[in-house]
């Protein structure tokens, strides 16, 4: 059963990465599109950001998007490597993913047209591993927590 849960955990790692590579391997013109698409189907439930944001709101779609493939890829990342080393390792482990595969992918970027290599995204991409990285301590902590408070009082966690 473990390893069904393993498979799938590698299987969802190697599909998020294949997804960012397909979305940065879109050239420019696409790539904008898919931004204006995203503002305009918020716009139709009522948030505005072309009103609140006005020229920036695309680059603001767009990096908060680098942002989010980013987090989603650390936190499939560590799932993985906690199946086989100690959480601390697995979470740096998680972040060299993050940092590689966003220099990698900007590299990648260099040779699509309209798109360029920018230091700013690969930064913006690892902040998104960082907060997935920060949001995981919280968690293991706030369990630890419970799991300490718990085991004081008499009450066996599950």
């Amino acid at each position: 059963m473990k390893n069904k849960g393993i498979i799938m955990n590698w299987i969802l790692l190697i599909a998020w990465m294949i997804l960012i590579f397909a979305m940065s391997n879109q050239p420019a013109d696409i790539s904008n599109k898919q931004s204006d698409l995203f503002i305009n189907i918020l716009a139709f439930i009522g948030i505005d950001l072309n009103s609140a944001l006005g020229s920036i709101a695309s680059f603001i779609v767009r990096k908060a998007a680098h942002f989010t493939e980013y987090f989603i890829l650390y936190r499939l990342a560590v799932s993985v490597f906690k199946n086989y080393i100690e959480t601390k390792k697995a979470r740096m482990y998680s972040l060299a993913i993050v940092l590689g595969y966003a220099i990698t992918d900007e590299v990648h970027q260099y040779f699509i047209p309209g798109r360029a290599m920018a230091l700013r995204d690969v930064i913006i991409d690892f902040s998104g591993g960082l907060f997935g990285c920060f949001i995981d301590w919280l968690l293991c902590r706030f369990k630890n927590k419970k799991k300490n408070k718990n085991s004081s009082s008499g009450i066996v966690a599950k």
